[in-house]
């Protein structure tokens, strides 16, 4: 896709009004060129058979297929579309993050959220690589006295196994989501995270130091906000990796303490 072309959009909800509210809202934002309306996943199925859409905007509990589900086939398609919520619901945002969502809003609608959304949605579908700007806007969505809260990647020190889920210490606090470490693990690499043991994840551009102790090696986390600075075991597996990342990296500057 080019910066010169709109993009084309897929809404689909199962409520007529709400569909007419969001195909509306979407319409007038001039970075969309057209805008196509169902009001079910089996509609939205067929309408993706028949064109490519750069982004679909959808509810999560309809009839049928649920979006979340809808979500999960779109992830099998050669080239799927983002996917943005648009939900009622506050406690399926960590869900919704499991299954790649780009955005997740929350009805009533607000325009210049929706507007913002959009914005996320551009630079992820557009051919070019997105900028640095745009790359630090990843976040992801916690439950915080019921009430959800976006956690900025590059807020994040480090990620700790909890089962199932990770804990994220971040500028925030400590947070509890429903992701495997392994799969932020997959998805960060690049973004400068590194695993360092079965059971840690921690952001390069945090570390300030290595430490050599009986029983292997230490890495220092610096302080981030309302995360202290920690010492976590590095696996005699990871050492070598870790080592020659934080040497490669042109940005780190860190001190191996003996």
């Amino acid at each position: 896709m080019s910066d010169d072309r709109l993009l084309d959009v897929l809404a689909v909800d199962d409520e007529a009004l709400a569909l007419d509210e969001l195909t509306y809202l979407l319409d007038a934002n001039p970075e969309i060129g057209t805008v196509v309306g169902v009001g079910d996943a089996a509609a939205a199925l067929r309408a993706l058979s028949e064109r490519q859409f750069d982004a679909i905007f959808l509810d999560i509990n309809m009839p049928g297929l649920s979006g979340l589900e809808l979500a999960s086939v779109l992830g099998n398609f050669a080239q799927p579309p983002a996917v943005v919520f648009v939900t009622a619901h506050e406690d399926k945002a960590v869900a919704a993050f499991d299954v790649g969502a780009t955005d997740y809003l929350l009805k009533p609608l607000r325009r210049e959220r929706l507007d913002e959304a959009v914005r996320r949605v551009s630079p992820a579908v557009r051919a070019e690589a997105p900028t640095e700007s745009d790359d630090a806007d990843e976040a992801v969505p916690v439950e915080l006295a019921g009430v959800t809260q976006l956690v900025r990647r590059d807020s994040i020190g480090w990620v700790e196994a909890d089962g199932d889920y990770a804990r994220l210490h971040s500028a925030t606090g400590s947070h509890l989501v429903r992701i495997p470490l392994s799969t932020l693990e997959s998805r960060w690499r690049a973004k400068g995270f590194q695993r360092i043991h079965r059971s840690y994840l921690v952001a390069l551009g945090m570390v300030t130091g290595l430490r050599n102790t009986d029983g292997g090696i230490m890495v220092r986390v610096a302080e981030n906000g309302a995360s202290p600075a920690v010492e976590l075991p590095v696996s005699r597996r990871q050492t070598r990796e870790l080592r020659d990342r934080l040497v490669r990296d042109p940005m780190r500057s860190y001190r191996d303490d003996q």
